[in-house]
């Protein structure tokens, strides 16, 4: 199927602070500042860049899980954000996550087969052997037996429980999944398995990822497109072969630098970021990297750089690549 299944247009989300002696605002973090985006059908788009960027906020503002303070988000052509309950219940069914902390997501006093069984009752699934028989495919489909349904979230390695989680999220046919740092908190060993896994299941069911992490190598791998976040914005986004052979962005260009290399003898020119990320309730003015880039000119603290095309769908927002004249 061609087309788009998500479009995302100048998504704003900003958390108020609060005053530490008078409860009132005095302010706002940005942490989703104007961002837009697509992603077509079995398609994987992978966002990056560090800590605090703004990628989690970004996944569960296009599942419409938290106070979205302007944008728009099309699901299927359809409104996500300014959907009614029930129409939100219904394309919910459609847009599953899955959360980094597979321990945190599940509850402790629930066996893996109850929680998987509470999502299908949820979403109307109110026959008992139905239930259970969806139960066992679930879990045999992410490559556990029947035999750990019984089991408590304890009683599961952390391998074993993202899977279990992966599970819960196909449990009622999406086509659309949020992966939130879906393998950080595991075992190399485990997140390659858990990563063919994905990629396994996105295969047989025809599944769209949006996949957020902050591990360039393990996203080179299974996107199709990364878009590259800094401070709120998305700086750049392309192919992902093409962004890892002609980086534009100079933060881009910083994070390819910072993977590790196994051959001894190659030398790589690293790039080393000075300062620390700006906080996004107070972000430089102009362009949010400035202060941070060993490329920047007078302008790019006066003012925001524009997205420019450099082909193939390519874009990058840096004054390097703007033929703007200046005012």
């Amino acid at each position: 199927m061609s087309g788009n299944i998500l479009e995302v247009k100048n998504l704003k989300v900003h958390f108020p602070v609060k005053g530490e002696l008078i409860p009132k605002n005095v302010g706002y973090v940005k942490a989703v500042d104007g961002i837009s985006f697509n992603i077509g059908y079995a398609e994987t788009l992978g966002l990056v860049g560090e800590s605090g960027c703004g990628k989690s906020t970004t996944g569960r503002a296009v599942l419409n899980m938290l106070k979205v303070d302007s944008g728009q988000v099309f699901f299927e052509g359809k409104n996500v954000l300014k959907s009614s309950r029930k129409e939100l219940k219904k394309i919910r069914r459609d847009m599953q996550l899955i959360f980094q902390d597979p321990f945190g997501s599940l509850n402790p006093r629930m066996t893996i087969g109850s929680a998987l069984e509470e999502v299908l009752y949820i979403h109307h699934i109110r026959d008992k052997n139905e239930r259970q028989k969806r139960v066992i495919e679930l879990i045999e489909m992410v490559g556990l037996s029947k035999n750990y349904l019984s089991r408590y979230p304890h009683e599961f390695s952390g391998g074993q429980r993202q899977r279990a989680v992966i599970a819960r999220a196909l449990a009622v046919k999406p086509k659309f999944i949020v992966c939130d740092e879906p393998v950080s908190a595991l075992d190399v060993s485990i997140q390659s398995q858990i990563i063919n896994l994905l990629e396994e299941l996105q295969r047989n069911f025809k599944l769209t990822y949006l996949f957020i992490a902050h591990d360039l190598s393990v996203v080179k791998h299974i996107s199709n497109r990364i878009a590259v976040m800094y401070l709120g914005r998305i700086v750049e986004i392309a192919e992902s072969d093409e962004l890892f052979k002609r980086p534009a962005h100079p933060y881009t260009k910083a994070l390819l630098s910072s993977i590790p290399v196994c051959d001894p003898d190659f030398r790589k020119n690293i790039i080393l970021l000075e300062g620390d990320l700006p906080s996004p309730a107070n972000p430089p003015k102009g362009c949010r990297f400035h202060t941070r880039c060993i490329y920047a000119r007078e302008d790019c603290s006066r003012k925001e750089p524009v997205s420019v095309n450099l082909g193939n769908g390519h874009m990058v927002e840096c004054h390097l690549y703007s033929n703007e004249e200046e005012d």
